[in-house]
C-alpha cells in the first residue's frame, strides 16, 4: 500500500446517500475522499484541524445549510481561503447569486455529470494555487 496520499483532500457535505456514493465512487482516485451527511459535522471536522483542498456542500443539508456553512467557513480567519462549491437542485439566479455573494466558488445544479463537476473543481483549484493533475 501507497505511503500517506499526496492527492488532493475534499470534502463532500450531501445528505442524499445515493448521491454520496456517486460523488465518493468517482473521485475515490482523485481526491482524499470524506463525507459528511450535514454542515454541522462538516464543520465540526473543520474545526478539529481537518483542512480540506476544497469543499463540494449540498445547498439543503440538515442542522447546518450551504448559505450558514459559506458564512461561517468565509467569516473564519482559518478557513476562509477553503474554497467551495455548491450543489443544488434550486435552478433560481437568486439563488445562485446570493451563494456567490456569500463566498461560495461555484455553484452547480442537481443532477448534474461528475466529469462536470471534476472540471470545475479543478479550475478553482488551479485558480487557488493548487494545481492537480487528474486522469
Amino acid at each position: 500500500m501507497a505511503a500517506t496520499s499526496t492527492l488532493p483532500k475534499i470534502v463532500i457535505i450531501e445528505d442524499d446517500p445515493a448521491l454520496q456514493m456517486v460523488i465518493s465512487r468517482f473521485f475515490e482516485n482523485r481526491f482524499q475522499v470524506t463525507v459528511f451527511n450535514n454542515g454541522m459535522d462538516g464543520l465540526a471536522y473543520l474545526q478539529e484541524g481537518n483542512i480540506p483542498d476544497i469543499i463540494v456542500s449540498d445547498l439543503n443539508t440538515p442542522q447546518l445549510n450551504g448559505y450558514e456553512l459559506i458564512k461561517q467557513i468565509k467569516s473564519s480567519g482559518f478557513f476562509n481561503a477553503i474554497p467551495i462549491m455548491i450543489l443544488s437542485g434550486e435552478e433560481s439566479t437568486e439563488s445562485r447569486i446570493k451563494c456567490l455573494e456569500a463566498g461560495a466558488d461555484d455553484y452547480l445544479v442537481k443532477p448534474f455529470n461528475p466529469r462536470e463537476l471534476e472540471a470545475r473543481i479543478n479550475v478553482i483549484l488551479k485558480r487557488s494555487g493548487k494545481i492537480f493533475t487528474t486522469s
